[in-house]
């Protein structure tokens, strides 16, 4: 029986954002992943699912919430390494994701123990085992996705901050969006196959793109200005330790790389920053049009940790490109 055609990437709507992360995740995985806190029905497992057809492999891997930290890690065969002096590894989902996606649904329910060993294989890129004196290790450059419903609960603040990206999806979506999603999804429906193959130069456009900025974003240098910039968010938005500031510069890097340009500038910075520092932000931003026009908070755990509850940073032009499209446009600075 042949397998159902997976919608496609090129295809989604009304979730630039959400597409952006993914995006910047899958060019550099250690960025650390992406957490999306959102109602159901706002498209995440399907962009996740996406996702992993524009990756070599198209593997996607769903991790459940009861897996044990063995079926995650793998394991190794003792008996084999004391009788035949052989490591016997029996892959996990780790093995199974490297070089793809792997899904959690419902990260918050996970338990503790869990997302620690997860995210900590993610961001350096090597699952390592040790068993009794016996070790083995293997790549696991991972695209980690991660969802969660606040309504359901939440993840403790330490394991909220090792997340790489955090996005927010809206219950609301304005009618044009609605529409074109819609429209979308029961053409898809109604004739998979023909909804795909309509959608191949797009996506054959995506895979190449993104294979090119994988092959780049190692290559594209930080220089002094953009750590000061760096450095001046965080220390703005009162962010406890590094982590955020190598992540925001990963993820300027990656969105460089995804617009091919061959040097990382402010604007780059200034696209990543919001999904860097939204779960992570401590200090509220100063007063301004934008808070007041009443942007999203941040999460729920990140205010209560704080004692405060106050708007995001006010929303920035930044060159998001049609994903299939050209190179925008440069947006001019106000």
């Amino acid at each position: 029986m042949t397998p159902r055609p997976q919608y496609p990437f090129s295809a989604l709507h009304g979730q630039p954002q959400l597409q952006l992360a993914l995006l910047l995740a899958a060019i550099d995985p250690q960025i650390g992943g992406v957490l999306i806190e959102g109602p159901r029905g706002t498209a995440k497992s399907t962009s996740a699912r996406a996702l992993a057809e524009l990756l070599p492999g198209h593997r996607f891997v769903n991790l459940p919430l009861g897996a044990s930290e063995e079926q995650l890690l793998g394991s190794l065969d003792l008996q084999a390494a004391l009788q035949h002096a052989e490591v016997a590894f029996k892959p996990g989902l780790l093995a199974r994701a490297d070089g793809g996606v792997l899904y959690v649904d419902e990260v918050n329910l996970l338990a503790d123990g869990l997302v620690d060993l997860l995210l900590d294989v993610c961001a350096s890129g090597v699952n390592c085992i040790e068993r009794d004196g016996i070790s083995h290790q293997h790549e696991a450059r991972i695209a980690l996705v991660g969802t969660m419903n606040p309504e359901e609960g939440e993840l403790r603040p330490q394991l909220l901050d090792r997340f790489g990206l955090f996005v927010r999806l809206g219950a609301q979506l304005d009618p044009a969006t609605r529409e074109a999603i819609v429209r979308s999804r029961l053409a898809f429906d109604r004739d998979p196959a023909g909804f795909v193959a309509r959608q191949r130069d797009a996506q054959q456009a995506l895979v190449a793109r993104l294979e090119q900025a994988r092959a780049r974003v190692g290559e594209l240098a930080f220089g002094d200005a953009l750590h000061r910039q760096v450095s001046n968010l965080c220390h703005a938005a009162g962010v406890e330790g590094v982590r955020a500031d190598l992540v925001m510069l990963r993820a300027a890097a990656a969105h460089a790389a995804w617009l091919g340009q061959q040097a990382i500038g402010e604007a780059d910075v200034e696209a990543v920053a919001e999904l860097v520092l939204a779960h992570r932000r401590k200090t509220p931003p100063p007063e301004s049009p934008g808070a007041a026009a009443g942007n999203p908070p941040p999460p729920a755990s990140a205010a209560r940790q704080s004692g405060q509850d106050w708007g995001a940073l006010p929303p920035q032009a930044v060159p998001t490109a049609a994903l299939s499209g050209a190179r925008p446009l440069p947006t001019k600075k106000p």
